[in-house]
Parts: C-alpha cells; sequence; structure tokens
C-alpha cells in the first residue's frame, strides 16, 4: 500500500475520531447546562427516575448476588491452595465495593438503559416527533435529554450502593451455608475490612458511570440515520461507546482513588 495512502487515511481517522469527542463534549456540556436552567419537566424527570432507577433494580440485585457467590467460592477454591480460605470476606467485601458491584451496574445499565434511551430517542427522530417538539416550542435537550442523564447520575449510585450490598449478601450466604464460615465472624471480617474510601469511590464512579450511560443513549439517538436500519446502528453504537467508556473510567477512577 501507499505509504502516503496510508497516512492520508491514519489522519481522516484521527481527524473523525477528535471531531466525535467534540460533539460528544459539547452535547454533554449542553444537557448538563439544561439539567440546571428551568424549566422542569417533572413528569418526564419521574418517568425517567422510575425507568432508569426502579425498573432496573431486579436485574442488579440478581447479577449482584450471583457475582458474590461466585466470587465468595473462586477465592475460596483459590485459597485453600495457601491454605489462606480466611480471607473470603475480606476479598468478597473489596472486589465487590471497589470493583465489580460498580463495573457490573454500569454494563447492566448499559445494557438495559442506553440501548432503551437509544432506541426511543431514535425512533422519535425518525418519525419526527421531535420535530413536533421544536415546533411546540419544547427544546428537545431540555425535555428528552436532561431528565435521562439527571436520573442516571442520581440513581445509578444508588443502584451502585444497592449491588455492593447484595453482593456481600450473596458472598456471606455461600459462605456461611456452604463453605461452613461462621457468621458472626465472617460479619465482622467484612465490616472492619472496608474503610470509607472504598465506600466514597463506589458511588463516585456509579454517578460517572450512570452520566455516561444516559449520554450515550441520548447522543446516539439524537444523531441516528433514518429509517429502522438507523435506529438499530444507534442502539447498537450506543451500548458499545457507553461498555468501552464505563470500562475506561472505571481504570482511571480506580488510579485516582488508590493509585500509590
Amino acid at each position: 500500500m501507499n505509504p502516503l495512502a496510508l497516512l492520508a487515511a491514519l489522519g481522516r481517522w484521527a481527524i473523525s475520531a477528535v471531531a466525535a469527542v467534540g460533539r460528544m463534549a459539547i452535547f454533554a456540556f449542553g444537557a448538563i447546562s439544561h439539567i440546571l436552567r428551568p424549566p422542569f419537566y417533572w413528569r418526564e424527570i419521574g418517568n425517567a427516575f422510575l425507568n432508569i432507577g426502579w425498573l432496573s433494580l431486579p436485574v442488579v440485585a440478581l447479577t449482584a448476588i450471583f457475582t458474590g457467590g461466585a466470587l465468595a467460592l473462586q477465592i475460596y477454591a483459590g485459597g485453600a491452595r495457601f491454605s489462606a480460605e480466611a480471607v473470603v470476606p475480606q476479598i468478597v467485601a473489596i472486589g465487590m465495593v471497589r470493583e465489580l458491584g460498580p463495573v457490573l451496574v454500569g454494563l447492566m445499565i448499559a445494557a438495559r438503559v442506553t440501548s432503551s434511551i437509544a432506541a426511543e430517542i431514535a425512533t422519535m427522530k425518525v418519525t419526527e416527533q421531535i420535530d413536533a417538539l421544536v415546533t411546540l416550542s419544547t427544546h428537545p435537550m431540555k425535555y428528552l435529554i436532561a431528565p435521562r442523564v439527571l436520573a442516571g447520575i442520581v440513581t445509578v449510585p444508588l443502584l451502585v450502593g444497592i449491588g455492593d450490598i447484595v453482593g456481600i449478601a450473596g458472598g456471606y450466604a455461600v459462605a456461611v451455608y456452604s463453605l461452613d464460615f461462621n457468621s458472626a465472624t465472617y460479619l465482622k471480617n467484612t465490616v472492619n475490612f472496608l474503610e470509607s474510601l472504598d465506600v466514597i469511590s463506589s458511588l463516585v464512579k456509579g454517578c460517572a458511570f450512570g452520566l455516561i450511560a444516559t449520554l450515550m443513549g441520548c447522543f446516539y439517538g439524537m444523531n441516528s440515520g433514518r429509517g429502522a436500519q438507523g435506529v438499530g446502528r444507534a442502539t447498537k453504537g450506543s451500548v458499545e461507546a457507553a461498555a468501552i467508556l464505563i470500562l475506561a473510567a472505571n481504570f482511571l477512577l480506580t488510579g485516582v482513588f488508590f493509585s500509590v
């Protein structure tokens, strides 16, 4: 291949990537600014809290409890090779609170909420409902985007906290009823090992992941192509982008909170 052609292709890709990041940043700034300014559509905000928070609770709880139980089994099996089975409560607690709880909840929200938001807004765009909002002097960012982003920022940390508790409970149930751990000792080791920074980092990650998940759904929905294929591409792209950004943000936030 011609080196100049390769260089030109790389340049086009780099410019396209930078432009996409710029569009996302402008979109995020606009969404957050509309959250802070009236008017407020309380009915839309309430529906967003219900759909993103309450209706996501079952899948979050089920994911967390099975993950906590499996984590306890794996740590016990690995610790048994070094006669270190007693570390199960400590590692389950720190693993769920620092990493697995926030990341798994974030990915579940990306799978459930981001895809739903992208498909809903993209369909509204295809059927010209967003144009109708503009005709009625209703700002789409204020009516469609701001309530969903606000709900993501507020409810996902709560879901992360619940997921942490349920995951630790799943590890507790497996350890006590299957691995013959003492119940009181297990709980004491769990409480004594966790620090306030662990909990704070988990909730901060939840805020960041909720912002990412809702923003990606809204961004791809508002910028979708026409027709059924456009809706499908927007939905797929939103979930992919949200999942990648959540994992990248988790890495960066872990470095910020627990850098040596």
